[in-house]
């Protein structure tokens, strides 16, 4: 299970780094013709895995292209882009020529669906937090809020969060986190003494950007400080 979970990681990081590559360079491979394309879905439904790369390749500009129209929305453009090829995988994986849909028309929907998915979950986790609500304190008793965790240095956050992960009310929400964020929590922090891990160091053994584990990171602390905010007071 956790070997097919790395796989995937593994290969959805070299297609984001296509992605970036090609935008580097402002250069991407031309889409297929129509009789290529045709061939390789063929290909494809026949079990294929060359086919499924080449669709997903050769459409790439697709991600990149739709990415563009969400820059304001402060959303960090790597992230973007790992959500944007998450649609396109699952388009080439699901698409059915016989429904007379183009894949680019298919590939397209998917991946503005995916994104605007992520969008919708991250405005829903900000909603109904308030940034300088006390949470704590730190070890030397001064108040800790929101604010403090979120603009902290991404590598300085453990030692503000320390007292407070430790919590039993805290380890218990934490199981209430997605599994992803329970894992990355966990090992940014050291939890159940496992030792405390960089984000860098997530980001490698997971084959994901270091600021897209930075982002599930303090994903998962909002959804444990409301959670703990909006928590009834004895």
């Amino acid at each position: 299970m956790i070997s097919g979970i790395l796989t995937v990681a593994v290969y959805l990081a070299r297609q984001v780094a296509l992605v970036l590559g090609y935008l580097r360079n402002n250069t991407f491979p031309q889409p297929l013709s129509a009789e290529e394309e045709a061939e390789a879905v063929r290909r494809l439904h026949e079990g294929d895995r060359s086919a499924r790369d080449l669709l997903i390749e050769h459409n790439l500009r697709l991600v990149a292209h739709i990415v563009k129209k969400y820059g304001n929305t402060r959303t960090d453009t790597d992230d973007l882009i790992q959500i944007g090829t998450i649609g396109l995988i699952k388009a080439v994986d699901t698409y059915e020529p016989n429904k007379g849909t183009k894949l680019a028309t298919y590939a397209a929907r998917c991946i503005e669906n995916e994104i605007l998915m992520h969008l919708r979950a991250i405005k829903h986790s900000r909603q109904d937090v308030s940034l300088n609500d006390p949470i704590g304190m730190d070890a030397e008793g001064n108040e800790i809020t929101l604010e403090d965790i979120l603009s902290a240095d991404d590598e300085n956050v453990p030692e503000i969060v320390e007292v407070l992960i430790n919590s039993a009310e805290i380890q218990e929400r934490l199981k209430t986190l997605e599994p992803r964020e329970q894992e990355i929590l966990i090992e940014r922090f050291g939890l159940g003494g496992q030792e405390e891990k960089t984000q860098r160091e997530i980001a490698k053994r997971m084959g994901i950007s270091r600021s897209y584990v930075s982002r599930i990171e303090k994903r998962a602390l909002t959804k444990l400080w409301r959670a703990l905010l909006e928590a009834p007071r004895g």
